[in-house]
């Protein structure tokens, strides 16, 4: 995806919320950062089995940022978070 869609911060922003529904026709929306809703903690699981550093040449990653706008300091906050608040 071209660099104006993502945001600086990790995450897409609007208008790559918005290019994406154009060309895969799916409806993506903006990351929950609290609470315990559902979409919160399925991307707490899928990031937390996430391999892949943290920071590369001294800067965060994708990865990185992805987690710090969802709410997560780190890949075991998340996988804490998830196993917590999963549904059996």
């Amino acid at each position: 995806m071209k660099a104006k869609y993502k945001n600086k911060k990790g995450g897409l922003n609007q208008a790559g919320r918005d290019y994406y529904k154009r060309t895969e026709g799916a409806n993506l929306r903006a990351p929950v950062k609290s609470g315990t809703n559902p979409r919160r903690v399925s991307f707490a699981a899928r990031f937390a089995g996430m391999k892949g550093p943290m920071k590369k040449g001294g800067k965060p990653t994708r990865k990185a940022l992805a987690l710090k706008k969802w709410g997560f300091g780190s890949v075991s906050a998340a996988r804490s978070f998830a196993n917590k608040n999963k549904k059996s």
